[in-house]
């Protein structure tokens, strides 16, 4: 097993086989189950992971500490991917005292029916395991209620300023993709992995900016050496970075522009959203991403509503209500509270016309963003009119993103 510091090794596994992520989201680089294990005078596992991967758990632990007991289990999270492996932990080790805080033990006995061995801990709680401590920062709704971060420290850091500090951040600093060998970011091609930060990011944790300006603060004064997250690589080199990536995405920060998605049946929407890209374009924007929404995956799409300022969608009407797709896609950017968007729509209709009055009662209903701009109503399919008032659309766009 891979060694972060003189006493904290990685025991994590990968996860290469499952194609979506909770069932929502695509894993095209696959996916990691960071747990981690401090070994000083009392020993201590740091998270577990899925259930599925027991058996290279164990094995990876054993690596470490051989027929050693486990003091400690520490829960910062009660997610099944990093708690799944918790009743058959306490089996391989009756007598191991797992950490967590009020909440975290009300889903546990949930869970997996644990009522016994467990040690409460509130915001500011320190356990001492020898040379190092644990001190646990409660981070409520990042995502979950009961999220918690541990700090690893020397226990004379306090009074001497020496030793590493070390954040067990559970999902927080997380992103997809499994470790391909390494598992520090200075060991390994980090490219990957920031374009899946930002949507690991934005579809899970996107919702909660709030709780995640919160739990920044919290850390604000504390200088880390290493971030182990429960998921993606260890934070060392690039610690600066992805602390700026969480805190720009929380405040709903973005950079100049465009996100066009459409959906289409049969290429009249379509050419109207390749009408309003160019248009935009001409008028000077330089970053446009262009989705079809029924061909690429929904993650990718609030990945780029969360990075962009802009976003224009249009869809044809479908069974005298809005194409379905747009209607799920509607819904989910609703669901993530995304904040300060600059937003235009179009739509089309064969006999009946309904697109763009239901995605204008999106917008004053759930999503709340700046209409920029005259909607674009199209009638079957693009005329000279029509095909002008898209150009208008496009152009409005982009003066307002200027």
């Amino acid at each position: 097993m891979q060694q972060i510091t003189n006493n904290i090794h990685y025991v994590g596994v990968n996860d290469r086989n499952k194609s979506l992520f909770e069932g929502l989201w695509p894993l095209p680089y696959g996916v990691s189950y960071n747990s981690y294990l401090i070994d000083d005078e009392k020993t201590c596992l740091i998270d577990t992971v899925e259930v599925d991967f027991f058996t290279q758990f164990i094995e990876n632990i054993r690596e470490v500490i051989g027929d050693r007991p486990i003091d400690y289990l520490v829960i910062n999270h009660m997610e099944p991917d990093h708690s799944g492996s918790l009743a058959l932990i306490r089996k391989y080790y009756p007598d191991i005292r797992i950490v967590g805080n009020k909440k975290t033990f009300q889903m546990m006995q949930g869970f997996y029916g644990l009522t016994e061995g467990l040690e409460e801990v509130k915001n500011g709680d320190s356990i001492e395991l020898g040379a190092l401590k644990l001190s646990f920062v409660l981070t409520p709704m990042v995502h979950w209620p009961e999220t918690m971060v541990t700090l690893c420290q020397s226990v004379a850091t306090e009074s001497q300023q020496t030793g590493e500090t070390v954040l067990f951040s559970g999902d927080a600093f997380g992103c997809f993709g499994a470790l391909n060998g390494g598992v520090i970011d200075e060991q390994i091609n980090c490219d990957v992995f920031w374009d899946e930060m930002e949507r690991y990011y934005s579809n899970i944790v996107g919702k909660y900016g709030t709780p995640v300006q919160n739990a920044l603060k919290k850390l604000a004064d504390v200088k880390l050496d290493y971030i182990c997250a429960t998921h993606g690589p260890v934070w060392h080199a690039y610690i600066d970075r992805v602390i700026g990536v969480y805190d720009r995405l929380s405040k709903y920060e973005t950079e100049p522009g465009l996100v066009i998605c459409y959906g289409t049946m049969y290429g009249n929407t379509e050419r109207a959203a390749e009408v309003i890209a160019r248009a935009a374009s001409e008028a000077g924007v330089k970053n446009i991403v262009v989705h079809n929404v029924s061909k690429t995956h929904h993650s990718y799409i609030i990945r780029d509503v969360f990075r962009y300022r802009g976003l224009i969608v249009g869809a044809p009407t479908y069974n005298t209500a809005l194409y379905h797709e747009m209607d799920v896609l509607l819904s989910e950017l609703a669901g993530k509270d995304i904040k300060n968007r600059l937003f235009g729509w179009f739509g089309s209709y064969g006999w009946a016309s309904k697109a763009v009055s239901e995605i204008a009662r999106w917008n004053e209903e759930k999503l709340h963003y700046e209409p920029v701009g005259e909607p674009v109503e199209i009638k079957q399919s693009l005329t000279p009119e029509t095909k002008a008032q898209c150009e208008a659309l496009g152009r409005a766009m982009a003066e307002r993103l200027k």
